[in-house]
């Protein structure tokens, strides 16, 4: 599959590299596995002075061999001895320079914590004694959020506040998603889009997964998700055992709960008999893959408060993988697929409402999306769109078949809503299949 879109991304890189020719930065690229960091960072360096280093799980001495052969290979660059750490590595790279500006890529930087912690310490040293001089532009790659937030946000961190510049690289939006689709599948149907937005949630290496299947409807792509040795069956506990460690199964639990639509704290403390409070709390901001949601216009104390996986793969993996797993470990893939199939219209209205909420903020057309809901979870309403400057407001309902779609109803469901926007333009909407 071809490099898509990321021009922002680029444009931003490009800018961190031509600041580089003053003095020393450094940039976070951080993202959850897969996203394509990589082929990001890669495509940012073509046809540049630049070295890349991947932090394999290996010794110190052997990614120190590693690195060396790379420098002689790109740089010319001569030294004495024989080169023994990594902060041997990055002082002569820093000094270089000075001289000679180049890019250096490390990806999956947070390997370095379970190689050799005290790298951390080196590394501030070199850079806080060579920034001002040395023109290098340093770029910083990391797949575990948690590990990569502590490293660079915790102020008790050496490399606490030394960035210049981050990307957290997020999945491709809907226009990027049509595009592929539309590049492999000309004439697909709405249908066929909203599964691949469903299934992939714009995660790069789904898509190029589903892109050398030729997998471009629900059954192609179920087909491809649930066979033997595949990479998407295992990927939910591949992308976060690391993150939650020794804990996994209490953090697994919740987040199957809410992937099964118990998204409120007390539903799920009352199923697992337990104080959830802390593991919410890092779940969103410490590993960054679960959202609060509240309702819109609501005061920052409000307790009406629900919880979603931002995931959209991650959030069908704990649906449907990790809820049916003694399924899925015999390879009952037919099962599977049909429990799947049977429960995918109730499942996907939620992830119908993600998809438009992801394309009216692609519009830049509002100055608040959101979604409503008053005491008891009554007076529901899918999305709450808001153009403050214009004073207009639009009020939508998201429904798979638009011949259920109720305006009376929706119009009664708003009153309370209204009386905050006195004024204001008002358009109910339903959005459907046919406006994907």
């Amino acid at each position: 599959m071809r490099f898509y879109d990321r021009e922002e991304e680029l444009v931003f890189l490009e800018k961190q590299e031509q600041r580089s020719r003053v003095t020393a930065q450094l940039t976070l690229v951080i993202g959850r596995r897969r996203i394509g960091k990589t082929s990001l960072l890669k495509k940012s360096i073509e046809g540049k002075k630049a070295l890349y280093f991947f932090v394999a799980k290996k010794s110190e001495s052997l990614l120190v061999e590693e690195f060396s052969e790379i420098i002689r290979t790109n740089l010319n660059i001569s030294w004495y001895g024989e080169l023994k750490s990594f902060k041997d590595i990055f002082g002569i790279l820093m000094d270089h320079a000075v001289k000679d500006p180049f890019t250096l890529v490390i990806d999956e930087f947070q390997e370095f914590l379970n190689i050799n912690s005290t790298i951390f310490s080196d590394m501030q040293n070199i850079w806080d004694s060579k920034k001002e001089e040395s023109k290098i532009n340093l770029i910083i790659c990391g797949s575990i959020y948690s590990m990569m937030k502590r490293i660079f946000e915790d102020a008790k961190e050496p490399l606490f506040s030394r960035a210049t510049g981050k990307i957290r690289l997020q999945p491709f939006g809907t226009k990027t998603i049509k595009e592929i689709l539309a590049d492999h599948k000309p004439g697909y149907s709405p249908s066929d889009l909203f599964a691949l937005f469903t299934l992939t949630g714009g995660v790069a290496k789904y898509l190029e997964n589903m892109v050398n299947a030729s997998a471009f409807n629900l059954d192609d792509m179920l087909d491809e998700i649930f066979q033997s040795n595949s990479l998407m069956v295992e990927e939910g506990k591949h992308v976060l055992i690391e993150e939650f460690g020794r804990d996994y199964s209490t953090y697994f639990s919740i987040l199957s709960l809410i992937a099964s639509s118990k998204t409120s704290r007390p539903e799920i403390e009352s199923i697992l008999e337990m104080s959830i409070g802390g593991y919410l709390e890092r779940l969103e901001n410490e590993f960054g893959i679960i959202k609060k949601i509240k309702p819109i216009l609501s005061k920052p104390s409000s307790r009406r408060i629900k919880y979603r996986i931002e995931d959209n793969f991650l959030n069908f993996w704990f649906r449907f993988i990790y809820k049916y797993r003694s399924i899925v470990e015999i390879e009952n893939f037919d099962l599977i697929k049909q429990i799947v199939k049977r429960d995918f219209s109730g499942y996907s209205g939620f992830v119908l409402e993600k998809y438009f909420y992801q394309k009216l903020k692609e519009t830049k057309a509002y100055s608040k999306i959101g979604t409503y809901w008053e005491k008891g979870n009554q007076n529901e309403i899918d999305i709450v769109a808001v153009n403050e400057f214009e004073k207009k407001l639009m009020i939508a309902e998201v429904k798979l078949n638009k011949e259920k779609f109720n305006l009376p109803s929706l119009m009664k469901k708003s009153e309370h809503l209204l009386f905050k926007f006195q004024g204001f333009e008002i358009e109910y909407r339903c959005l459907s299949l046919e406006d994907l």
